[in-house]
C-alpha cells in the first residue's frame, strides 16, 4: 500500500454540478447559498464584488448564473443553475455583479454586499478554493475561517470572561460534540465561531441567542 498522500474520489473527480468549472460554478454556488443564510432575511437587493479572476471570467463560466442560484438557495447540481439570472429577476431580487480589488485574499474571492432600504448593507465575503470547497473569511468586518460543511454557529459579543464556557455547556447540555471552536479579538470584541459534529436544533439556537451581550448570533445549518 503507498505511504503517499490518501485521496477521496470525489478529491479526483469533483462535485457533481451544473457548469464548465468547479471553482467558478459549484464553489460559487456555494458561496452564495451560505452568503444567503449568514444574512438570513429575505433578499431585496445584492451587490457581489468580484475579485480576480472573477472578476475577468464570470460570465464566461457562468459564475454569474451560479451565484444568481446560489442566492435563490439552489444547489450547484440544480438544473435551474441555467436560468438563475432570469429567475432572481422574475423573483423581483435586484443583483448586480462589480469587479472590486478586495486586496490581499484568494484569487476567486467574493464580497456579497446585501441591500435594504433605512438599514447599513451587510456583508459576507469569501472564497472558492477549489474542487467546489469554499471559505468564508469576512462576515460583516469580522474576520472568520470556516468551510460551511458542519453546522456552524457565530457569536460576536463585547470581549469578557466566561463565554467560551457558556457555549460549550449549551452544546453539552443537548449533547452536541464540537468539531471545531475558533475565538477571535479585536479591539475588545471577540468572534466564536463553533463548528458541530451534528445538527442543532432549534432548542440550541435559542439557548445561545440568550447570551448576554452578543452583537449578533448566526446559526448555519449544513
Amino acid at each position: 500500500m503507498s505511504k503517499g498522500k490518501h485521496y477521496e474520489m470525489f478529491d479526483i473527480l469533483g462535485p457533481i454540478m451544473v457548469g464548465p468549472s468547479s471553482s467558478h460554478t459549484a464553489g460559487a454556488c456555494r458561496l452564495a447559498d451560505i452568503a444567503r443564510r449568514i444574512y438570513g432575511k429575505d433578499l431585496t437587493a445584492v451587490t457581489c464584488e468580484l475579485h480576480g479572476s472573477f472578476a475577468h471570467t464570470y460570465q464566461g463560466h457562468g459564475s454569474d448564473r451560479a451565484i444568481a442560484g446560489g442566492l435563490l438557495g439552489y444547489a450547484p447540481d440544480d438544473e435551474r443553475l441555467v436560468e438563475a439570472l432570469d429567475l432572481i429577476a422574475q423573483a423581483g431580487i435586484d443583483l448586480v455583479f462589480q469587479p472590486a480589488d478586495l486586496g490581499n485574499v484568494h484569487p476567486n474571492t467574493i464580497r456579497f454586499r446585501f441591500h435594504r432600504d433605512q438599514a447599513p448593507d451587510f456583508t459576507v465575503t469569501g472564497s472558492s478554493i477549489g474542487g467546489g470547497n469554499i471559505r468564508i473569511t469576512d462576515i460583516d468586518g469580522t474576520a472568520t475561517d470556516f468551510t460551511g460543511e458542519y453546522p456552524t454557529l457565530i457569536l460576536r459579543y463585547p470581549d469578557s470572561p466566561g463565554m467560551v464556557y457558556y457555549a460549550s455547556s449549551i452544546c453539552h447540555e443537548n449533547n452536541l460534540n464540537i468539531a471545531h471552536m475558533h475565538v477571535s479579538r479585536l479591539d475588545q470584541t471577540a468572534t466564536m465561531i463553533i463548528e458541530l459534529d451534528e445538527p442543532f436544533t432549534p432548542a440550541v439556537t435559542e439557548a445561545f441567542s440568550q447570551l448576554p451581550n452578543l452583537d449578533f448570533f448566526i446559526a448555519i445549518s449544513r
